[in-house]
């Protein structure tokens, strides 16, 4: 008979997710209509959506995790959660799923957005790492993780792109100071190079 994945592997799921997604129905301030927006960034909502979706192909209800497969995956809940929260909050009604620009329009540099350029794209990440550390074996966790990594690649590009276009070297001196995900010593391993 096949052991089946432990009821608290699915309350840790469950809470991570719920946490998580909380800000971004609730504490979300109304945005405003956007006075331009970018449709290209919709296809790096697919392949996120699909990146998800991979992580629970298979037989996830068969898997169970290691000890530190479970520690690791709740962090990065934690981790997703605080930087959904607090960038949600720092957004306020310029938050909004697609790329856009509001007529007013200020580019965010407090809270988590002076860490990463792109917090919630990094607390995604951290959902994705955490899910797949619960639920899915490394094949699709490595497929999963590329495919997210061209959808969030997608995104920011837009993003990116939308907000150069508005705030010119603001933006350029932004990008040149904040990297764009991963804080720490990544950046400087990078910069190095």
């Amino acid at each position: 008979m096949p052991a089946f994945m432990p009821g608290y592997i699915y309350l840790i799921l469950f809470c991570g997710w719920v946490a998580w997604l909380f800000p971004f129905f609730f504490l979300a301030n109304r945005s405003q209509k956007a006075q331009r927006v970018d449709p290209r960034a919709r296809w790096g909502v697919v392949l996120q959506m699909i990146a998800y979706a991979l992580l629970w192909q298979g037989h996830f209800w068969l898997f169970r995790p290691a000890v530190w497969r479970i520690t690791l995956g709740t962090l990065f809940f934690i981790v997703a959660s605080v930087l959904s929260w607090t960038s949600v909050r720092a957004l306020g009604r310029q938050w909004r799923v697609d790329a856009g620009i509001n007529a007013d329009h200020a580019l965010v540099r407090s809270g988590p957005y002076a860490i990463v350029r792109h917090p919630i794209y990094t607390s995604m990440l951290c959902v994705l790492l955490g899910t797949g550390l619960l639920v899915t074996n490394w094949l699709l966790f490595g497929i999963a993780l590329v495919v997210f990594l061209a959808g969030a690649g997608i995104r920011m590009q837009v993003e990116n792109r939308l907000l150069a276009d508005r705030f010119g070297a603001e933006f350029t001196n932004y990008k040149r100071s904040v990297p764009a995900v991963i804080p720490g010593l990544l950046k400087r391993f990078l910069q190095s190079r």
